[in-house]
This record gives C-alpha cells, structure tokens and sequence, in this order.
C-alpha cells in the first residue's frame, strides 16, 4: 500500500502544485468570456462553476479511468506511474490548455484551435478524425451500460441500446442546460462515491498490492509477453492523458463566466479523473490476486468488486456511476460532433432545424457504426482498439497545437513539447507494433517511432527559428 498512498499524494500535490505553474504560465485574466459575450442560451451560457466541473468530470471519465485502470493494472506498478506522471505532467496540463485556447478563441472547437496553430491542412484533417473518434466513442459507449442495465432490470440489452441512444439524440440536440446540466452533476457525485468507497474499503481491508521495490515487470500472463512500452501508454488512456478530452473541453469553455475558472474544472478534473484510475488500478490488482487472471470482462471485475465491498446500496450506486458514465461520454461525443461540423461549416446552431441540418448524417453514420460492433464477432473489440488509437493520437495533435501556441505568445513551451515528443513515440511505435496495425518486429517499431520523435523536433525547431527571425 505504500507505493499506492505515495501515487495517490503526489496527484492531489500535482494539482496544487504543478497546475498552479502551469495556470501560471498560460495567466488567466479577467477578459470577457465567450459564454458572456456571445450567449445564445443553446451552448454558449453561463453556468456556475461546480456545475461545469461536475460535467467535465463526467464528459471526459466515461469508462475510461475504471475499464481503462483495470486493462492496465495487468502490467504491475508500472500502471501507477504512467497514471501518476502522464496525469500531473501531461494529461491534465494538455486539458487546461486546450480549454483555455478554446476560451481565449471564442469557444471554438478543437479542430478550429488545431488548424490555427498546426495549418488549414491539418485542420482539414483533424475535422474527419475528430468526427469519427466521436462517432466510435458513441457505439463503443453503448453496448457495455446496455449490458449492465440487462443484468440490473428485465430488460434486453438491445432494447436499452435503442433507448440509450434515443437519449443521445435528445442530448445533442436541446440546449446544453437542459438535460447535461440537469443529470451530468448527480451522475458525476455516483461515479465519485463510488471511487470514494473502493479508496476508504481498499485501505479497510489493506490488501498486498505490488510496490515499486518489487519491479516494473508484467504480472498478467496473457501480458507478460506484450512491451509495456507502448501497449500500457495505449490502455491506460482517460487516466493518464487523453485526446478526447480536448474535444469535450470546448463545450465547457463556452459556459464559463472567468478564466479563473479554468483549472479547477480542466486541470482539477483530469487529476481526480487520474485518481479514480489509480483507485482501481489497485482495486483490479487485489481482484487478480485474489480470483487468478481467467476473468477478462471489465465490468464482471467492477460488479465483482462493488459487490463485496460496498455492499448491495453501494454497489447499486456505483453501478450507476459506471453505466452512466459511458453514456454521458456518448451523448457529449456526438454533441462535439455537431459543434465541430457547425464550426467547420460555419452554421448557426440558434434553430432546432439548423442542428438537425447537422445531426441527421451523424447520428445515421453513428448508429451504422453501432450495429456493425453488435453483429460482428470481434466488431466491438476491433472498434474499441481503433477507438483507443485514435483518441491518443488525437492529443498528439493537441499537445503540438499547444506547444506552438506557447511559443508564439513566448511562455514557457517545454511543459507541452516534453509531452508532446512522448506521446508522438507512442502513438507511431504502436501503429507498428500493435496486431490490429502493421504489426512489425519491435526493433524496427522502436526504430520508427525514435526517428518520428526527431523528425518532429527538427521541424518544430526550424519553424521556431523562423518565428524567431520574423519578430
């Protein structure tokens, strides 16, 4: 438990201390908001600040710090780290900035901050690759609460699906306070109860768990063979850092009436994000030792756990934080979907009419997307891996987007490059190594994704000097 209560420390000491530079270096001011200055009562509104917090949280958890904590548990304490590091130091930065840049412009989405920064080009680019990571996150965001849902009523799972996303359609086209800004809060206080109740019941019940002084090696067998490097970078995803975020972010951005906002909601939201991760990180590790490696479902392992520790009104509890969850990071999906093709397009989103102009094809495409995951053996898991790929990759462009952002306003760029170079060796040597992708000899993976990390910092160097004779 030692190692355990140190990584749990140093994320509640990251916020207070590194979010404190990092707000520092970006210097929130007292300008005028685009959810003051541009209200239209739809998305751009002001809300109070632990509401848009709770619905952050919400946005941009999902499933992802509990199914992704759990897949990534299986590599032993390395877990810890990349939780605790790639939180404090890459994730929750990479939020704040992306939602403060989304402020500073307007509220604009993520593609448009992309394209401002990194090109047209690049743009054009991250508009289709967004469109479709939120497309995948609302199929892959279905069929796991719809399952749960089966278990806890007499309903079938296909019937829950079509009322799941009948609700998508409701949250994506009615303004933001009508439905998110209703239930997101109750939903986020279910799934922090239940981290709250594995945290206080994991130190009542003071499990073994792996230490640092025990190594880094894998302890799942169906693991031992596959490199923590990148593999663990891939799994552990919501809790560590993630792409998605930034396109969530925008939507908050639009609703805040101060900067000073910013990071409690971004950056507090992203560490307690990483803090339910590393919760359950540890929680799955007891539950292998414990029941042996056979049970791969991530949600028989989080019914297991609730169950016997929480009890039944616990466990119930928390259940509806983890069926929820997911749904609420489906509906928001789809609702950045429709904010990134009306920004691309330019459309005014005033008129139930003019989002429907929008959503019809999303929701089409979406639905198509779901079926095929339900009706294909291995669909859902091809979706979800091409899901978790993509959504890593997403904030590879994010932190580079960032990165120049900071450089041109002359702050202090090296808190977005370091993350930045690292996440572009991930996400390239895993496209080389990964089964689903080229699936190339690790030699010649680690190979391209080093002379990937040196290209991109021979280009962002050249493009500095260049900024920097132009001043």
């Amino acid at each position: 438990m030692v190692t355990f209560t140190v990584a749990l420390v140093a994320l509640i000491l990251g916020y207070f201390l590194y979010g404190k530079f990092v707000e520092r270096i970006f210097a929130p001011d007292g300008r005028v908001t685009p959810a003051v200055a541009k209200c239209d009562n739809v998305d751009f509104l002001p809300m109070k600040p632990w509401k848009i917090f709770m619905i952050q949280f919400l946005n941009i958890a999902g499933l992802g710090p509990i199914f992704g904590a759990i897949m990534g548990a299986k590599f032993g304490t390395a877990s810890y780290l990349w939780i605790v590091f790639g939180c404090i130091f890459a994730g929750a930065m990479h939020d704040y900035v992306a939602g403060m840049m989304s402020m500073r412009h307007d509220g604009e989405s993520l593609p448009e901050i992309v394209g401002r920064y990194l090109g047209v080009k690049t743009k054009n680019v991250m508009v289709f690759f967004t469109m479709v990571l939120m497309m995948l996150v609302a199929a892959v965001f279905v069929s796991g609460p719809a399952g749960l849902l089966q278990n806890l009523t007499t309903i079938s799972s296909e019937i829950w699906i079509y009322i799941i996303f009948g609700y998508y359609i409701l949250a994506t086209l009615l303004p933001v306070d009508k439905v998110i800004g209703k239930v997101y809060p109750v939903f986020a206080f279910a799934l922090i109860f239940m981290a709250l109740g594995i945290l206080v019941m994991l130190y009542v019940k003071a499990p073994v768990l792996p230490e640092l002084t025990d190594g880094l090696a894998n302890t799942h067998p169906k693991v031992a063979e596959l490199p923590i490097f990148p593999i663990m970078f891939i799994s552990i995803a919501c809790g560590a850092i993630s792409g998605f975020h930034a396109t969530q972010s925008p939507m908050m951005a639009r609703c805040m009436e101060k900067e000073s906002y910013g990071r409690p909601v971004f950056y507090g939201a992203m560490i307690v994000e990483g803090i339910v991760a590393l919760i359950w990180a540890a929680a799955a590790t007891y539950f292998f030792h414990e029941n042996g490696y056979e049970e791969a479902n991530a949600a028989v392992i989080v019914n297991s756990i609730t169950s016997d520790w929480l009890g039944k009104l616990g466990a119930g509890l928390a259940l509806l934080g983890v069926v929820f969850a997911p749904i609420t990071s489906g509906d928001t999906a789809l609702r950045s979907c429709r904010l990134i093709v009306a920004d691309a397009l330019k459309m005014e989103q005033k008129t139930i009419a003019s989002r429907l102009k929008i959503c019809l094809p999303i929701f089409v495409l979406t639905l198509a997307a779901l079926i095929y995951s339900l009706n294909d053996k291995d669909g859902f898991n091809l979706i979800w891996r091409y899901f978790s790929w993509m959504n890593q990759a997403l904030s590879v462009f994010t932190l580079w987007a960032i990165t120049v952002y900071l450089a041109k306003h002359q702050k202090l760029y090296v808190i977005s490059l370091l993350p930045a170079l690292f996440m572009t060796m991930v996400c390239v040597t895993y496209l080389m190594i990964a089964p689903e992708c080229f699936h190339l000899s690790s030699s010649i993976s680690y190979a391209v994704g080093a002379l990937s990390v040196a290209c991109s910092l021979i280009l962002f160097f050249k493009w500095k000097r260049q900024l920097d004779l132009n001043k």
